[in-house]
């Protein structure tokens, strides 16, 4: 597993990459695959695309088979080519830029959560309902961001984006980015960031300063339920962000309880925890029907 732990992808990547190692740990407990153990070796590229050659490198010669990319989207954007030289596939149980298994060398490359191409039309049939015409960016400066700002937004022809900001990922403060977002006169906003502290202060400000404008925000922020606490009072109340969990599913129902034993009963079970579990199974399904 490439696993961005200590980059800007480090917010969402470690709660996938602690599902993923439960998942191999539960196969593992129950007998392995075919019989045999699963091994995970794990290496971190920062989500720094420089990084990637090496990284993969590195877990092809620790044995991997497979890899887990669960980095950020500029990194696996990267990642494509070096896949091609290696010739081991991979899987981004993260990943929602459709560009990511675009040609050229996406012969090895998968993806399992819905694309910003999906992300759109959710979004657009929220705008319509909301009475949303125009829309401002709040984004953080993440190269994984910036692309998956020009991929979402080019497909968001239901709304002109009247003015987007830009705030560095440590940030301490927006206050200028939300006052020209507001000169502006948006219908709503929304907020493009990898989450973390970033999108925390993000929200605390939007909320202080535009709190009788719509808000909207990608799964970030829904899928890291330990950043909720560090908003201040009433700061996410009315935001509205994207989601991917159906409780409706028994599938999910399952591993919400396997994830609450694990973790504990407090735990808030995820979409990344969805994904990275769902990407650990689907690599024991390829397994048993290869044969070994």
């Amino acid at each position: 597993m490439d696993e961005d732990s200590t980059g800007p992808g480090a917010s969402y990547s470690t709660i996938a990459g602690k599902t993923i190692r439960l998942a191999v740990q539960d196969i593992n407990d129950k007998g392995g695959v075919l019989g045999r153990p699963l091994r995970l070796v794990v290496e971190n590229d920062e989500s720094d695309p420089t990084k990637v050659p090496a990284t993969l490198q590195k877990l092809q010669s620790q044995g991997a088979k497979i890899l887990l990319l669960q980095s950020g989207s500029a990194a696996i954007m990267q990642a494509k080519s070096v896949l091609s030289q290696i010739g081991l596939p991979a899987i981004a149980p993260t990943g929602v830029t459709a560009t990511l298994v675009d040609p050229p060398n996406n012969e090895l490359i998968y993806m399992l959560a819905n694309t910003t191409a999906d992300w759109s039309k959710v979004y657009c049939g929220a705008f319509e309902a909301a009475n949303v015409k125009r829309l401002g960016v709040l984004t953080d400066d993440t190269a994984t961001i910036a692309a998956l700002n020009k991929a979402l937004l080019g497909e968001m022809d239901c709304v002109e984006v009247v003015a987007t900001e830009k705030g560095a990922t440590n940030a301490s403060d927006l206050s200028a980015q939300v006052a020209r977002l507001k000169n502006a006169k948006p219908d709503a906003v929304l907020v493009t960031s990898v989450g973390g502290a970033f999108e925390v202060l993000a929200q605390n400000t939007l909320a202080a300063q535009m709190k009788d404008t719509l808000r909207f925000s990608l799964a970030s922020i829904g899928n890291q339920p330990d950043s909720w606490k560090l908003a201040n009072p009433g700061a996410l109340e009315g935001l509205v962000f994207m989601g991917s969990l159906s409780t409706d599913n028994p599938r999910t129902r399952e591993l919400i309880d396997f994830l609450k034993e694990k973790n504990g009963k407090d735990y808030e079970v995820t979409a990344y925890d969805a994904q990275a579990w769902d990407a650990v199974q689907l690599v024991k399904l390829a397994i048993e029907k290869a044969g070994g």
